[in-house]
C-alpha cells in the first residue's frame, strides 16, 4: 500500500492583510512571496497546484518555475467566498453577525457568501484530482476545508489550527481514503 504526500501552503502576506479577502484578488506582498518560495525549497513534490487568486497564484508560479515542475491553476482552491463581507476589515462588520458566522459557518454564512459545506465540497473535489506528490498553494479556509474532508474534522476542530500567512501543512494520503498529518509549520 503506497501513500501520497501533499503539502498545503497558505499564501504569504497579501496587500490588504487582515481583511476578509475571500474572493478579492489582492496581490502578494514581496516578503510574503519570498517566504513561500523559501519554504517550498525543502519539500518534495512533482506538481504545484494553486488557487487562481494572485496572492496564491503568483508565488505558485514562481515555485513551479524554480523547481521546473508542472503548474495547475485551480479555482476550487480559492478561499471561502465572504460575499458582501469580501474586502472588509472584520472590525467594521456587525460583531453579532460575525460571531454567528465563526460559531456556525454552515447555518450563518456571510450575506451572499458561501456555506462551509460548499467550500468543503469544492476542495474535496480538487483533492480527488491529486494523484502525485503535490504542493498546493492556497488559503487558510481552503486548507481547513481539506483537513475537514481528509480527517473528518468539523469546523470548530479545523479552526483550532493556527494557519498564519505562509503556514505549511503536510499530509500523507492513503489509498483507503485515510489521511495523516505529518507536519505543520507556521
Amino acid at each position: 500500500m503506497t501513500s501520497l504526500s501533499i503539502h498545503l501552503m497558505r499564501h504569504g502576506v497579501p496587500e490588504m492583510a487582515g481583511r476578509l479577502l475571500g474572493h478579492c484578488d489582492a496581490p502578494p506582498d514581496l516578503d510574503g512571496m519570498a517566504l513561500c518560495v523559501d519554504r517550498a525549497r525543502s519539500l518534495r513534490f512533482d506538481h504545484v497546484v494553486t488557487s487562481d487568486l494572485a496572492r496564491a497564484r503568483i508565488p505558485g508560479e514562481t515555485i513551479a518555475t524554480e523547481r521546473n515542475v508542472a503548474l495547475h491553476i485551480d479555482p476550487r482552491w480559492r478561499e471561502l467566498d465572504f460575499g458582501q463581507w469580501d474586502g472588509f476589515d472584520p472590525a467594521d462588520l456587525a460583531a453579532d453577525a460575525l460571531s454567528r458566522f465563526w460559531d456556525d459557518p454552515e447555518a450563518n454564512p456571510p450575506p451572499d457568501g458561501e456555506r462551509w459545506s460548499a467550500l468543503c465540497e469544492r476542495v474535496g473535489a480538487a483533492l480527488s484530482d491529486i494523484s502525485a506528490p503535490t504542493l498546493v498553494l492556497s488559503h487558510a479556509g481552503a486548507m481547513r476545508a481539506a483537513l475537514s474532508v481528509l480527517c473528518g474534522m468539523d469546523h470548530r476542530q479545523v479552526w483550532a489550527f493556527d494557519l498564519p500567512y505562509g503556514a505549511l501543512l503536510s499530509l500523507r494520503l492513503w489509498p483507503d481514503g485515510t489521511a495523516q498529518i505529518t507536519g505543520l509549520q507556521s
